[in-house]
């Protein structure tokens, strides 16, 4: 029985909930989009956190690699997946994005909170997969973003589903 982990980065696509804690593309847009509260949270309220987006497209090709492998492949059995650095945006770029692609300016509060668990950059070097696998992220930033965007503008309700009530 064939085992792989692959340790992904932050999945991204229409479709995700909207959740602060995981979907954080998914939030901070279906929010601007709907003029919600939104804040920096630490690194001096400047929205300078940096994560990268990885289309659930991109692992889909991987599985059906390692499914066809079987346990003879001789690859790692433990990866990392990301959008990597092409693929990474910080908050305050997002918002930017957000402002262009919807036409108006949402403001965010910015907060000196300091959260023992905050990183200020979350990028994961997904090297080992391309060498093993010949795999690299197909879906670009800008693709994930704009179909972020298109659900949330034809699913209102998607924070309330989210339970970002």
């Amino acid at each position: 029985f064939p085992v792989w982990v692959n340790r992904c980065g932050v999945l991204a696509g229409a479709g995700q909930f909207g959740k602060p804690d995981q979907g954080i593309f998914s939030f901070w847009i279906n929010s601007y989009l709907r003029k919600r509260a939104l804040k920096y949270i630490g690194f001096g309220g400047s929205g300078a956190q940096v994560r990268d987006a990885l289309h659930p497209r991109d692992i889909a090709r991987l599985l059906e690699q390692q499914y066809r492998a079987g346990s003879d492949g001789g690859q790692p059995r433990t990866i990392n997946l990301s959008g990597g650095r092409t693929n990474a945006m910080s908050l305050a770029d997002l918002t930017a994005w957000c402002a262009r692609r919807f036409g108006f300016e949402h403001p965010v509060e910015a907060s000196d909170a300091v959260r023992r668990f905050d990183l200020p950059w979350v990028v994961l070097d997904s090297r080992r997969a391309q060498q093993s696998w010949d795999w690299r992220p197909a879906t670009p930033i800008e693709t994930v973003l704009e179909e972020i965007a298109e659900h949330a503008l034809a699913h209102p309700e998607w924070l309330d589903v989210s339970g970002q009530i």
